[in-house]
């Protein structure tokens, strides 16, 4: 017995040798908001990295979605257990500006460890939303996404209408709707999520040029105030809640909406308008049916509309607080992440855009876009026409109590309790209360 465990300490002495110079790489934490295939997705690009070279070692871990991502962020970096890099959704961005001496902004991360980075590689609505006002970048871009329309191509025909042809206007959308709700070809016309912030807010605003916020909507200070209670978010609203009640619309719930994607998927509904990134499980979901993609739709009375989509999705901020080595393992896998082809291929995998424009090119050269018709709504719509003040997006502090704010109004439209004017009046002055409250503990 002795002799037994003799040899099996022995081997076990020859297999911890063996295992020394894994031992000895740098660790780099990831932690990320991406659960389900996008997460494993997510994993399969640290592997890949981590099996390219043998200096450092990146370990991905799940933190919760991504406003419990920020918190645990925040709690971790107090106790002095931050990770190297978080990922932190768009309307963190401005939480994470203020956030003075917790943040190793990426542009003086790369310039001290002398990567070849140039933020002129990114598109440019990607470049802008992520860069303070001297036009340094804070945070690198990895899943960046806008909303578009999905609809669905057999119920479309079954009502008489073109499966090739996507509604353009909210005119067009009601129009359709009752179309479809007329033949019996679906029960409703179309659900959407992020009704009353990414969409029915924030987009809205940018398609049709007019301010969401005072000061570049966020992007000139923290003095800003929000003015989305403007005519066009009246009308949506007070139509929402009118289509509602007729069938047309079906509310799936806050935020993305955990009964949304469902009631597109079964056929239920029609049309369903999300992210970008909602296509690779679009595809995956649609019961027995033809997908069709369009650009989310603009009053067709309004000038000049649609401007431009603004960006989601999130970017990865680097936090303070670790060794030199360690960061230059960071610097190193940036570096790889933001390369054409690990882009491209996330791209492609999964919907989100390619943030870079060599990754755009070398899906063209794949023929990823011929091959897949509707892939590039996304990246054609957010590039409509050159951002303006009002289109290259909204940056606030404590952005996302102010979007719980406006899921709260919102429901109050549709139980009839508020008008649309009275909720949006009422978002705007409890989400500038927040707003002051945010600028006096950052001032």
């Amino acid at each position: 017995m002795l002799k037994t465990l003799l040899a099996g300490s022995t081997a076990g002495i020859v297999l911890l040798a063996a295992a020394a110079p894994a031992l000895a790489q740098t660790e780099i934490n990831w932690w990320h908001s991406m659960g389900g295939e996008l997460g494993e997705r997510l994993v399969g690009i640290a592997d890949d990295f981590n099996a390219s070279q043998d200096e450092y070692v990146v370990v991905p871990s799940y933190r919760g979605e991504y406003e419990e991502s920020m918190v645990n962020t925040i709690a971790a970096f107090r106790a002095g257990e931050q990770p190297h890099i978080v990922q932190v959704y768009e309307v963190g961005t401005g939480t994470m500006m203020a956030a003075q001496g917790a943040v190793y902004p990426v542009y003086q991360l790369m310039a001290d460890h002398g990567s070849d980075f140039d933020p002129n590689a990114y598109l440019p609505v990607v470049t802008g939303y992520y860069t303070d006002t001297e036009g340094n970048m804070l945070s690198m871009p990895f899943n960046s996404s806008t909303p578009i329309l999905y609809y669905n191509k057999d119920v479309f025909a079954a009502a008489g209408l073109d499966p090739e042809t996507a509604p353009a206007t909210w005119e067009d959308i009601e129009s359709f709707s009752q179309a479809i709700l007329d033949s019996g070809a679906a029960q409703c016309g179309f659900t959407m999520a992020y009704t009353a912030t990414w969409l029915g807010t924030e987009n809205l605003s940018a398609l049709h040029n007019v301010p969401y916020g005072t000061l570049e909507n966020g992007f000139g200070g923290l003095s800003s105030e929000l003015a989305f209670n403007h005519e066009l978010a009246v009308r949506l609203w007070d139509k929402l809640a009118e289509w509602q009640d007729a069938g047309i619309y079906a509310y799936g719930g806050t935020a993305g909406g955990a009964d949304n994607a469902p009631k597109f998927y079964s056929g239920e509904c029609a049309m369903y308008m999300n992210s970008s990134a909602s296509r690779a499980g679009v595809l995956a979901n649609a019961d027995g049916f033809e997908v069709g993609f369009g650009m989310l739709p603009v009053f067709g009375d309004v000038a000049g509309a649609p401007q431009n989509s603004i960006i989601g999705g999130a970017t990865l901020w680097t936090l303070a607080g670790h060794e030199d080595t360690e960061y230059e393992g960071v610097a190193e896998f940036l570096t790889y992440l933001s390369s054409a082809e690990v882009q491209a291929a996330w791209h492609q995998a999964t919907g989100y855009l390619p943030v870079t424009l060599a990754a755009y090119e070398l899906s063209q050269e794949q023929g990823y876009y011929d091959a897949n018709p509707g892939s590039d709504i996304a990246i054609r719509q957010i590039n409509l026409n050159e951002p303006t003040e009002n289109s290259k997006g909204v940056r606030f502090g404590n952005m996302p109590q102010i979007r719980t704010v406006l899921d709260e109004e919102f429901q109050a439209v549709l139980s009839g309790d508020k008008t649309a004017q009275e909720a949006l009046d009422s978002a705007v002055q409890r989400g500038n209360q927040i707003l002051r409250e945010f600028e006096a503990a950052n001032s």
